[in-house]
């Protein structure tokens, strides 16, 4: 392991990343401070409203290869602009890097269709659940938060225009997910994906969980491994699942980080594992294999 390796595969993997995901950051942050401070309460409450179908743009935004979706639509429900349901469907149906390898790797045009129309269904359908659950425990009414509480959390520089409010939003949430970039690349590049491979091996019934744990990690890195594995025939097509709908990039990163209250972001983590392990399960039960 050189040093030449090490910059190119840790830092500059981590840089490039980092990068890709500061548009998506700053205009999720600009739209934020536009509806508190241009639109008002009027723009808030009609989004809210269109909410009850957000499960469904969310599955939609989430099957483009880009985590960036996920990071944006975090710190949307931080502020409560988007339901619950929408940000799971964001996270189950973002498919991150999966696309691109499966392409690079000469995957067949209709197996990668299947497997963005089973997470785009999957996530949808789990969006539509939730939200309806939540309604149905009155949950959403209790906890009415508002974009300007998450304003306040991230210190506010409102006075000075919402520009200058959102890039130092921004830079403030972007320095902590390049430090854990390095950190989690910097693991990966040390154990090696070959060491990582052989932990999925001759554990059959415990694959699904195993996967979905590997999936929760958030990086691009684990959704690749996933693929590959999958690829290689070491996981099931069930297995491949349960890792790619957990894995929402740095989505749960970012809602770690502006969360008021931690325990909301740890209900989405157990939320999402438990949803992506026991349908990569139940996939498996029923054949999903065979249909790939």
């Amino acid at each position: 392991m050189t040093l030449e390796a090490f910059l190119e595969e840790v830092l500059l993997d981590s840089l490039l990343d980092f990068l890709k995901l500061l548009p998506f950051l700053f205009l999720t942050y600009l739209l934020m401070e536009f509806l508190e401070h241009r639109a008002g309460e009027g723009m808030e409450k009609a989004i809210r409203r269109a909410g009850r179908v957000g499960p469904l743009f969310g599955g939609l935004l989430g099957v483009v290869p880009q985590c960036g979706f996920s990071a944006a639509a975090s710190g949307l429900y931080a502020g409560r602009v988007i339901s619950l349901g929408t940000l799971i469907a964001v996270y189950l149906s973002t498919s991150d890097e999966m696309l691109p390898i499966m392409i690079a790797e000469g995957a067949k045009a209709s197996l990668i269709l299947k497997l963005l129309a089973i997470k785009l269904v999957i996530g949808t359908v789990a969006g539509f659940l939730i939200d309806l659950c939540m309604r149905f425990l009155a949950k959403r009414e209790e906890e009415h938060g508002h974009i300007h509480e998450l304003c306040e959390h991230e210190g506010c520089h409102c006075e000075k225009g919402i520009l200058r409010s959102a890039l130092h939003h921004t830079l403030h949430i972007s320095l902590f997910l390049l430090l854990i970039m390095l950190l989690l690349n910097t693991g990966i590049f040390f154990l090696g994906v070959e060491r990582l491979a052989g932990v999925f091996s001759g554990i059959p019934v415990l694959g699904h969980l195993l996967s979905a744990l590997v999936g929760l990690i958030p990086n691009c890195a684990s959704s690749i491994l996933i693929t590959k594995l999958y690829l290689e025939g070491v996981l099931s097509a069930g297995c491949m699942l349960s890792g790619l709908l957990v894995g929402s990039g740095v989505g749960l990163l970012v809602l770690f980080r502006v969360s008021r209250k931690k325990r909301d972001a740890f209900l989405v983590l157990l939320l999402l594992y438990m949803i992506g392990a026991f349908t990569g399960m139940l996939l498996d039960l029923v054949g999903i294999g065979n249909i790939l």
